[in-house]
Parts: C-alpha cells; sequence; structure tokens
C-alpha cells in the first residue's frame, strides 16, 4: 500500500510502500517560505504520479502553515508553475 507521510521535523515528505521508503521530497524552511530543494522516487515506482502527489502534500502543508513556496528542484519548479503557486 502507497502512503505519503508529510514529516514537518525532518522537513520532507515520505512515500512509503508498506514500511519500504519508496520516494522523498525535501524542503528548507525559512522564516516566511519553504524552499523545495529535492524531489526523488525509486525508479521502480517512478511514472505513477508519485512524485507530483509528493510535492502537493508539501503544497498542502505550507497552505495549513502559511508559508510561501519556491524550489530549487527543477520537478518541484514545475509543479508549482502549474499551480500558479511561484
Amino acid at each position: 500500500m502507497i502512503e505519503i507521510i508529510f514529516d514537518k521535523e525532518k522537513n520532507r515528505a515520505v512515500v512509503y510502500n508498506n514500511t519500504i521508503q519508496v520516494g522523498e521530497c525535501d524542503f528548507l524552511e525559512t522564516e516566511d517560505y519553504w524552499n523545495i530543494t529535492h524531489t526523488e522516487v525509486n525508479d521502480e515506482y517512478q511514472g505513477q504520479g508519485i512524485a507530483r502527489k509528493l510535492v502537493e502534500c508539501i503544497i498542502e502543508n505550507a497552505k495549513k502553515e502559511n508559508k510561501k513556496l519556491i524550489a530549487e528542484c527543477s520537478y518541484a519548479k514545475k509543479i508549482l508553475e502549474k499551480y500558479g503557486k511561484v
């Protein structure tokens, strides 16, 4: 079962298949914004929309925390542009 967990303490969203971590999306936090720095999904899980879901998880939680978003990660930057977040 694929499950995405937001881990605020470690500044990331992580995706698990049962107990195995298969991807993550990391961000750096400043006072005003979160900077998504890295998104990665294991090769065998690519092409399933998991990376997009990880970035969407960060977007959703940034809204809850009232944080603006930027992205050094090129993939996350494309998603933020799609959602009009940059």
